[in-house]
């Protein structure tokens, strides 16, 4: 539960950051690098899940811990797919995230897959 909670507070300050860089307002092209739909989706995604994690830590109940594996792994699946175009190329316009720095860039995703492989093994040991 630790690592996910550190993993959100990095995605927070990337989105904080995204959305102070003009995230919104940069998204006049059809063809961009981060679609509004997919930074939003993202953290709701990965918040449903911890929510799902916190009922199943503190109700034992493993229904909660399949649902947040079942919620995190479309986050994560997202997440992936906004680092590669992070990480540049094809014919994404550049907008709010060239200013990412990258160390919380590299932790938030280091975080994620520590805190994915945890909550898989969490749930499948039990």
């Amino acid at each position: 539960m630790a690592t996910w909670l550190v993993t959100a507070g990095f995605g927070a300050y990337l989105l904080c950051l995204w959305l102070a860089g003009g995230g919104l307002r940069r998204q006049k092209t059809k063809v961009t690098r981060f679609p509004t739909a997919l930074i939003f989706v993202h953290p709701v995604l990965g918040l449903a899940g911890l929510a799902s994690w916190l009922a199943f830590a503190f109700s034992a109940g493993r229904g909660y811990g399949w649902l947040a594996l079942g919620l995190l792994s479309p986050a994560a699946l997202l997440g992936f797919v906004m680092f590669t175009r992070w990480l540049g190329g094809g014919r994404h316009e550049k907008g709010a995230e060239q200013g990412f720095p990258l160390l919380a860039v590299i932790m938030h995703g280091v975080l994620a897959v520590v805190t994915f492989v945890l909550v898989l093994l969490g749930t499948t040991t039990l």
